[in-house]
């Protein structure tokens, strides 16, 4: 579910009430891991986690007045979602996040090509996704985009 927020702090506060402490302890993960020069923003109605104009002011291909996207975490109708392009765009980085997963979560895995989809917010594995964060850095993050989807 889109919303029309313009900080993230908006979007927490207008999540069903009962998400609303799993969404800020997400963001405070991701904020506590977040690698230096990532930017947080809100995009395509979810929040996110892009490389500013000001480090790649090419911006996002498919609408280059976007910053460059990352990362992200939406409250959707049934799940709440974290999207993290590295493991879309890094099969390695794919590999070990579903090997790891299972020592930090008892969840049957319910990951798409970026997206980890939890139906409770009890179930958010927290630690792992800390380490996730940490993994790739905005110059890393800026070579595999050209790389990969600038072909």
């Amino acid at each position: 579910m889109t919303s029309a927020a313009t900080t993230v702090d908006q979007y927490i506060n207008e999540a069903p009430e009962d998400r609303r402490e799993a969404l800020q302890k997400l963001r405070n993960v991701i904020l506590e891991n977040l690698p230096e020069g990532f930017q947080e923003a809100m995009g395509y109605g979810m929040a996110g986690y892009v490389v500013p104009h000001s480090i790649y002011p090419k911006g996002y291909h498919c609408d280059p007045k976007q910053a460059l996207p990352f990362m992200g975490f939406a409250s959707q109708k049934n799940s709440i979602n974290f999207y993290h392009m590295g493991i879309y765009a890094k099969p390695e980085l794919y590999d070990w996040f579903v090997t790891e997963y299972p020592k930090y979560s008892k969840q049957k895995l319910d990951i798409g090509k970026s997206c980890l989809r939890i139906k409770k917010p009890e179930n958010i594995p927290f630690e792992l996704i800390g380490e996730l964060v940490k993994k790739i850095t905005v110059a890393d993050w800026i070579t595999t985009y050209e790389s990969e989807f600038k072909k």
